[in-house]
């Protein structure tokens, strides 16, 4: 692991892989951290991957809320620039797949492809996104409804359960209140809908949080995307299914030529 100082914050990065392969970056959602991509890891061998705590989330920096979407989309591209990574794939799961699709709309020059798993170009309406925030200041995130969220119909007997609650219970209120406040005006529809660069949709036939229906209207709006649906995938299909994961993602990147 390795902290970047960027002009405002530290963020906690981790980059593996040969210097010269093909690289990937992968970019969590709302409460969680790099930590959910480490079964995928090691089906992933022979590519540059870089992994990063957002803001306010992992063992990174997490400045007062609430945080600008814009910002978030700035930490990743100033990483992607410190560590000397183009023409990247940008896999984002969940909420952070509004940070790869502003990324790959404001720096086609960093991004070649994009891969979307459990996401959307929004995430409900403000109103909504109101009353939870009002939760969030109150209460605090309900844990419980958000691994059910995370781990579909079983997640009581999932055995990425104790995991998904590690990473949940290591977000910082700033991060919780902050992220949702960035991802609660944020609509990437129009603008989505103008991109042109090889895209994959990986939907988990289980997903609560995000129904396969509408990450397949996401997939719909790019020209010439893909979207698969893995069978019995979670929102956290990653974790709770790494290879039923990477299968499609890889043979994804072959047919683009992004293998080594």
């Amino acid at each position: 692991m390795t902290v970047v100082w960027l002009s405002d914050l530290r963020l906690n990065a981790d980059l593996t892989g040969p210097e010269t392969a093909p690289p990937l970056v992968l970019i969590h959602g709302l409460g969680l951290d790099l930590r959910v991509w480490d079964g995928l890891l090691p089906h992933l061998k022979g590519l540059r991957i870089l992994r990063l705590d957002l803001r306010g989330h992992g063992a990174s920096d997490s400045p007062d809320a609430p945080y600008a979407m814009g910002a978030m989309i700035r930490d990743v591209e100033s990483l992607m620039t410190h560590f000397a990574l183009k023409d990247a794939v940008i896999l984002g799961a969940g909420e952070g797949g509004l940070i790869a699709q502003g990324l790959a709309i404001k720096r086609l020059d960093l991004v070649r492809a994009m891969v979307l798993t459990g996401s959307s170009t929004r995430f409900a309406n403000p109103a909504s996104w109101e009353n939870r925030l009002a939760r969030l200041r109150a209460k605090g995130p309900d844990l419980e409804a958000e691994c059910a969220a995370f781990l579909g119909p079983r997640w009581r007997q999932s055995p990425a359960l104790l995991q998904t609650r590690a990473m949940l219970d290591r977000t910082r209120p700033e991060g919780w209140q902050g992220f949702a406040a960035a991802i609660s005006t944020a609509d990437f529809y129009q603008t989505t809908a103008t991109l042109k660069l090889p895209t994959l949709t990986l939907a988990g036939s289980d997903d609560r949080k995000t129904p396969p229906d509408l990450q397949r209207e996401t997939a719909d709006l790019i020209a010439g995307s893909d979207f698969h649906l893995i069978r019995g995938g979670s929102h956290l299909t990653m974790l709770t299914d790494p290879q039923g994961f990477a299968d499609p993602l890889l043979a994804f990147l072959t047919r683009i030529g992004h293998r080594p």
